[in-house]
């Protein structure tokens, strides 16, 4: 079984996303840790760089860490859930994701990423972008149970 962090910048209100992240959280099966860290600073540059020392604490070096940037590579429903799969088949089953702030992430943490996804070129509300990796971490989880929700 696997181990899934969301490791996030900013937290979600109570409104619609935080529905809909509740509701995925209540349908991945998966070990599901969700971490929200926020930063005090207003300053773009000391704002991303306190972000990247928070996300930093919580990485862990025996996990497979996936970043999601909009400079990332796109990758598929299918290509993910195999990628998932073949983590777990080799003994990898602690994995990481990270959405970073507004200003993004520095250049350490992008280092320490085993991959870098990006959700296509658009600028995503962070709230949304969480929803969205949940859908994705759910859907990966049915193909690879071979449940038909993929194709629904």
């Amino acid at each position: 079984m696997l181990k899934i962090d969301v490791i996030c910048i900013s937290k979600i209100k109570n409104n619609a996303f935080a529905d809909l992240i509740d509701m995925y959280k209540k349908r991945i099966k998966w070990s599901l840790n969700i971490i929200d860290l926020e930063s005090k600073y207003t300053n773009p540059v000391r704002c991303k760089t306190d972000e990247s020392q928070k996300i930093l604490k919580y990485i862990n070096k025996q996990a497979i860490v996936i970043t999601l940037d909009e400079k990332g590579n796109p990758c598929s429903s299918l290509d993910l859930s195999k990628k998932l799969q073949q983590y777990a088949y080799d003994g990898r089953n602690h994995i990481q994701f990270i959405i970073g702030g507004a200003d993004g992430l520095t250049q350490e943490i992008h280092q320490k990423s085993d991959l870098i996804l990006s959700f296509g070129l658009q600028t995503w509300p962070h709230a949304l972008a969480r929803v969205m990796l949940l859908e994705q971490i759910y859907r990966s989880q049915q193909i690879i149970s071979a449940h038909p929700y993929h194709r629904e």
